[in-house]
């Protein structure tokens, strides 16, 4: 049993229902099954198997979601890429984890083709037109032979890397099996009331866990109905709720700011909505109060990369009660708030976030010292703080660790600080986010200028051109004669906080 068993499940049982729409195209369940076995065919051919990589960089496309069902069942793993990285980015992710094959959409041929020279041979596939010495998807496709004898692939295998920026700087690829998708989609259906009459709106980037896995792979347990777009777009979101009748999306903080300031937003029809998910970050208690002024349940769910990522989540019943709260366990996990000692916390009390469940990962890849500080004793260390009410309710209080989340995208701030050190005119840097109503957060570079240098903003912007993604330059930087520093010379970054804070923007 595998992953793919899903789809071939419901091509045996509905096969005419759509599994994915897709801009003018309707994938049914048995045409998506067909597509798998073919595809694991040709990866098969191209020398994939347990153990190998197969990588993808493009946007939400169903290719993609057809390109993980064959690794599963190939017992291989699917690495996708994040589109808006800069080249150097993605190179290093691809040396960290080799893929046997790449699979890129047309648009970014071009941009993969300035660093793979620097890689290990791979097959290197274009959806769409390709170059000299690439294959087509469909030339990909058609070096399919017989399909590949069924082995016997273990749940333990790992299926999924995705990375996840850490406090270091250094991305890390969290590693989740096969078991970790299919506890998922069961604490996914819970959480919804999934059924095979849901039509999923995903619009979130498939990169990501929450977009992936949030009620993609769900659905398509479930037997439901998909409608992929390829990112998110406010005009097109509303289409699709009102023409596809929509009864389940994900919405992040930095999406329904969007909807919501909309002049659409008041009068778009939402009666098909049974309810609107949002997570990744604290969501704003305005944005609680706009959807459910608009009748729709707005229910949170908690969890990251590395809980795949449904951990918690508020039922649609309690979205008014516990405004703000993001519940309580899924079926298959445990929560557990400690403090510094690793001692349980009593309720009302705050402490760091532990989870455990078969959906946790098994650790990050090729990093054996930070997987056994994150997974120690067991349990996961999410580095969050929150608190447990009177009535066993958790409430996200916010981060232990730096991260900057910014329009649900997970920024460390010590990667931008070490390439801003690389610059000689610099001498202490320290970033941080600052409160945005639109992002969540926005990046800040707190910058000291070595004696007698002069530094501009276009200087340290110019640093950071095409080393990594724009969503993680700094949109403010500030120039300070020296950061604040505690007695042993630590930069105190809660007064970096508050000297951003006070800032005249």
């Amino acid at each position: 049993m595998d992953l793919s068993d899903w789809i071939t499940g419901h091509a045996q049982r509905t096969p005419s229902r759509t599994a994915i729409r897709f801009e003018s195209r309707d994938v049914t369940y048995a045409a998506l099954a067909h597509d798998i076995g073919r595809l694991a065919g040709a990866l098969a051919a191209c020398g994939v198997k347990t153990g190998r990589c197969v990588a993808y960089l493009g946007l939400n496309r169903p290719e993609e979601l057809a390109l993980l069902f064959a690794c599963a069942r190939l017992g291989a793993m699917f690495m996708p890429l994040n589109w808006r990285l800069a080249a150097p980015e993605h190179q290093q992710r691809l040396l960290d984890c080799p893929p046997t094959v790449l699979v890129v959409e047309d648009s970014f041929v071009a941009h993969t083709a300035t660093f793979t020279s620097a890689l290990p041979a791979m097959t290197t596939v274009a959806v769409g037109s390709a170059p000299p010495g690439w294959l087509t998807y469909e030339a990909l496709l058609a070096r399919a032979g017989a399909a590949p004898a069924r082995a016997e692939i273990g749940h333990r295998l790992p299926l999924l890397i995705c990375h996840t920026s850490g406090s270091t700087g250094q991305p890390k690829g969290v590693v989740l099996t096969q078991e970790a998708l299919a506890c998922n989609a069961v604490n996914s259906i819970a959480m919804h009331d999934m059924t095979a009459d849901d039509r999923v709106l995903t619009n979130l980037p498939l990169f990501h866990v929450g977009g992936l896995n949030n009620q993609t792979t769900p659905a398509l347990q479930a037997g439901a109905t998909v409608v992929l777009h390829s990112k998110f777009d406010p005009i097109a979101t509303f289409d699709a709720i009102e023409r596809e009748r929509i009864t389940l999306t994900v919405l992040v903080p930095t999406q329904l700011t969007m909807m919501i300031a909309h002049p659409r937003w008041e009068t778009a029809d939402l009666s098909s909505l049974r309810m609107i998910t949002s997570g990744s970050t604290i969501v704003p208690e305005h944005l609680i109060r706009a959807v459910h002024a608009r009748g729709v349940p707005l229910v949170q769910v908690y969890g990251s990369t590395e809980t795949c990522p449904i951990a918690a989540y508020l039922r649609p019943d309690d979205a008014v009660r516990k405004a703000g709260s993001v519940g309580k366990a899924a079926p298959r996990c445990e929560l557990r708030l400690v403090d510094e000692q690793d001692r349980d916390v009593a309720p009302g009390t705050r402490g760091e976030i532990l989870v455990r469940g078969p959906n946790v990962m098994t650790g990050y890849w090729r990093q054996p010292q930070a997987s056994a500080e994150a997974l120690a004793n067991g349990w996961f260390h999410s580095g969050d703080l929150g608190h447990f009410d009177a009535d066993g309710y958790l409430w996200v209080d916010g981060r232990a660790k730096d991260m900057i989340i910014s329009g649900g995208e997970n920024i460390a701030p010590a990667e931008i600080e070490n390439l801003l050190l690389e610059c000689p005119e610099v001498a202490e840097v320290a970033v941080v986010g600052r409160p945005d109503a639109s992002w969540g957060e926005v990046v800040v570079a707190v910058v000291a200028p070595k004696d007698g240098a002069t530094l501009t903003r276009d200087r340290v912007m110019q640093i950071l051109e095409g080393r990594i993604a724009r969503y993680k330059h700094p949109k403010q930087v500030l120039f300070v004669s020296e950061l604040p520093k505690t007695a042993l010379g630590k930069v105190r970054k809660e007064d970096v906080r508050h000297l951003v804070a006070n800032a005249i923007t």
